[in-house]
């Protein structure tokens, strides 16, 4: 259980920070392309070094993956979209027919995909720290880039930078932190933890200053809380439930919540303007 939590503890200061340059660039369909082309490398990594061969095919996979899909986007063209979904769907496709080969591959499919948060090993625990360190290493040494061609594209360019270079570092970050969290949460929920808890950030708060410790305890609630609300299931209900996607339901529940305090206060917003416009 204290690894299950410091591995969510770890992953959500990651992907607060990480998740910042998501959000404002949009990148969240380029994001679940990253996810699920490190499924491949997943299986190829399993099948040559076992638990161990995980990590390195993962993030090879996921580096050339981010630099693919960044030359993709940067060509532009109405085919950018359908380009980087063709590939994703090959690469999550190649990844199913290389575990099909495998004998027991039912229960292999199923931990890749979903993960086991409950059973991180500390030689994991090492690997998820390394790598997150690394996805915010190299997000950091170029952040205020970041924010420049976050916040002004045009003006970025004029400036004399190469926005496509700086476009694949941050690729490279994201493609880190998918590799940081695909172990304990798996191909299909890993995408929640770089997603969701900037969006119920920017939901709560305008304020820039806000956004990321906003994002970061976010999914430390979701997975503190996700964690007790599974353990107390399993041993006191006897329910057997998968402690991500539990973790991964609360974030979903909680943007759900940020969103219809957002809507509650713009009716409100609006029906003190109509009423101050009906006074006059």
């Amino acid at each position: 259980m204290w690894r299950a939590l410091l591995t969510v503890v770890i992953l959500a200061v990651a992907a607060g920070i990480v998740g910042l340059f998501i959000s404002f660039r949009e990148l969240e369909f380029v994001s679940d392309g990253l996810v699920h082309a490190v499924f491949p490398g997943l299986v190829v990594g399993a099948a040559v070094g076992g638990t161990a061969g995980l990590l390195p095919g993962a993030m090879i996979a996921a580096v050339l993956a981010g630099i693919l899909f960044t030359v993709i986007d940067y060509r532009g063209g109405t085919g950018t979209d359908s380009a980087i979904a063709v590939v994703l769907a090959g690469l999550f496709s190649l990844g199913i027919v290389l575990v099909s080969k495998q004998e027991g591959y039912v229960s292999q499919l199923q931990e890749l995909l979903f993960g086991r948060l409950l059973t991180v090993t500390d030689m994991q625990l090492g690997q998820i720290v390394i790598v997150a360190i690394l996805a915010l290493g190299v997000l950091l040494v170029t952040w205020r880039a970041q924010l420049f061609r976050a916040f002004d594209p045009a003006g970025f360019a004029a400036a004399g930078f190469r926005p496509l270079a700086t476009d694949i570092v941050l690729s490279v970050a994201v493609a880190l932190l998918v590799v940081a969290g695909v172990q304990a949460l798996g191909v299909l929920m890993v995408i929640a933890l770089l997603t969701v808890p900037m969006a119920v950030a920017r939901l709560i708060t305008r304020r820039f200053a806000l956004l990321i410790p906003l994002a970061i305890l976010t999914p430390l609630f979701a997975g503190a809380f996700g964690l007790w609300l599974s353990f107390e299931w399993s041993v006191g209900a006897g329910v057997t439930v998968s402690p991500g996607a539990v973790v991964v339901l609360l974030l979903v529940a909680v943007y759900a919540v940020a969103a219809l305090v957002r809507l509650a206060g713009s009716v409100r917003g609006r029906a003190r303007i109509d009423a101050g416009g009906d006074a006059r």
